[in-house]
């Protein structure tokens, strides 16, 4: 089973900038897309951004030109640089992959951090 830590969210002003961290462990996988989620105070969970493997990246609307996302292979990592943030992005950032465990067989699978808090004050 393929565990996901999240950790770099925290309280900054309107116009800061936060850099979240998601390392995934756990056996011998391969992770093909990641990304990241969030979900506001009484809204449903959307998506954020996401990079498969070969390098390909997307950007919800929102956060296009502000958000980016990158992945470390190696180190099974992806990260999501956040500049000029807005209130309007606070919520619990959730990291999420789409990958395969591999024991003789893949078993693929769809993968969840447990969440990091951003709070962005005005």
């Amino acid at each position: 089973q393929v565990q996901l830590v999240e950790s770099g969210g925290g309280l900054v002003q309107a116009g800061g900038s936060l850099r979240l961290s998601c390392v995934a462990s756990g056996g011998d996988f391969v992770l093909n897309v990641m990304g990241w989620f969030r979900q506001a105070p009484g809204k449903q969970r959307e998506a954020v951004a996401a990079a498969t493997r070969v390098g390909t990246t997307n950007y919800a609307d929102s956060v296009k030109g502000r958000f980016t996302i990158s992945r470390d292979g190696a180190a099974n990592t992806v990260y999501l640089q956040m500049v000029r943030l807005k209130p309007e992005d606070t919520g619990v950032y959730y990291c999420n992959a789409n990958g395969a465990t591999y024991d003789g067989t893949y078993h693929n699978d769809v993968y969840w951090g447990q969440g990091t808090q951003v709070t962005v004050s005005s």
